[in-house]
């Protein structure tokens, strides 16, 4: 079994960085070469704009290659919940937002002929239990009624068409959802961006920053630059040097196991629907084929902020348990990959964008970046741009969390009350 991500494994290495020392002078700095740095040093360099990318390891390290392998439409709450919170302008700007973004998607893989095997597979949300499904169907005729006709409501016998497990009772089909391989797609646009003309350094973590009279000047271990904007597109994996943002976000890790490629035979009695599934409990776990038929298990196996090859293994247990409960035909399956990550959530899991603290930012996708990521990295650039109307975020306040520094010392506590939840009801 290898303990590392499924999808650096099997997508090789970006061979388009900068060998020599970080130096120059750049209209626009951006930190952070997952899904969003990439994608707004792309725009930026493809608008002609001189823009540096500093990725602390490498290209698509974080939770861009650490994730799912999702792209699901719409956000995670309900339509009512996000209307009462962000209200209705802002709440349907936001759920466009994510369809918009796997288009986006869409047409960046063709324009830059990025082979990553990306599909319209649709996702399917799965009942847990019997008492949820009265939830789920009020919340599916709502996204029909509110923002998405093509959401179907599946019923258990429908779902064995799709899943084949006694564990799930119902689900909501939502087409528009897709998947890729994660990795390719990354060093793709990685690519791409140089093509256009960025200049992107790996392994150059910024350990500070300074005010500089025509903008920033951004250190890092094997030099610096100046640039007159920054981006910040680091999520969970911010640096200590942006500690504005540090106090506003909890890293959470996430887990994930890849088993051994599956026969014909053995998907046909597992997930012969080939779609993107998550279920419906709080501490949900989310599955899906590989594009050579592996599954990809995952989920918050534990309420931590680490995540290294001891939780890792720890957790690739529990999750390797929670896989057979659902599906005992793959009891001896063995698995090839497990691996861990970080995600950064908000106190109320919507994300933010922006400008503050001297930088514009996108970040607190809460588990949801992959899809939304690809659009706010274009919406960053346009906005380092000058376009102001880009941001579909803009002006929801983010206060810091109480007593939180940057370690979440309370996730454990979080945890307790979620799995309490989720065997009460």
């Amino acid at each position: 079994m290898k303990f590392t991500s499924y999808w650096h494994d099997t997508s090789g290495p970006f061979a388009g960085g900068i060998a020599g020392p970080v130096s120059g002078d750049f209209e626009v700095a951006v930190i952070g070469a997952g899904f969003t740095g990439l994608n707004a040093a792309r725009k930026l360099a493809q608008s002609g704009v001189k823009v540096a990318l500093l990725e602390a390891e490498h290209v698509g390290y974080g939770a861009s290659g650490r994730n799912g392998g999702h792209l699901n439409s719409g956000h995670f709450a309900s339509f009512s919940a996000a209307k009462q919170q962000l209200g209705e302008d802002r709440a349907r700007r936001l759920w466009r937002a994510y369809d918009d973004s796997i288009d986006m998607i869409e047409r960046i893989i063709e324009d830059e002929k990025i082979a990553c095997d990306f599909r319209r597979g649709g996702k399917i949300k799965l009942a847990s239990k019997p008492s949820h499904v009265a939830k789920l169907q009020a919340t599916c005729a709502e996204i029909r009624r509110e923002v998405d006709p093509s959401a179907e409501w599946l019923t258990r016998e429908d779902l064995r068409n799709e899943v084949v497990s006694d564990a799930f009772h119902g689900g909501i089909l939502s087409p528009k959802s897709a998947m890729m391989h994660m990795g390719r797609y990354a060093n793709g646009v990685a690519q791409a961006a140089c093509r256009h003309g960025a200049a992107i350094w790996e392994r150059n973590p910024v350990t500070a920053r300074d005010r500089v009279p025509n903008g920033w000047r951004l250190t890092t271990p094997t030099g610096t630059l100046t640039a007159r904007q920054v981006i910040l597109a680091t999520d969970a994996y911010t640096p200590s040097a942006f500690n504005y943002f540090r106090r506003r976000l909890m890293p959470i890790a996430s887990f994930i196991i890849a088993t051994r490629p599956l026969t014909q035979q053995e998907v046909a009695v597992t997930v012969p629907g080939n779609r993107n599934f998550t279920n419906s409990l709080n501490i949900a776990n989310y599955f899906r084929l590989t594009p050579d038929n592996r599954i990809l298990f995952g989920g918050r196996a534990r309420f931590s902020a680490v995540s290294n090859q001891k939780t890792n293994v720890n957790s690739g247990q529990l999750l390797r348990q929670q896989m057979v409960g659902m599906f005992p035909q793959l009891a001896d399956v063995e698995i090839d990959y497990c691996w861990g990550g970080l995600v950064g959530c908000t106190q109320d899991r919507y994300p933010r964008a922006g400008s503050a603290d001297g930088v514009f930012y996108s970040m607190g996708y809460s588990g949801h970046g992959a899809q939304l990521s690809t659009f706010m990295g274009n919406a960053l650039a346009d906005m380092a741009m000058g376009h102001e109307d880009a941001n579909p975020l803009d002006g929801i306040d983010w206060p810091a969390v109480p007593l939180h520094t940057g370690n979440p010392w309370f996730l454990p506590l979080v945890g307790t009350y979620y799995r309490a939840r989720d065997l009460l009801f």
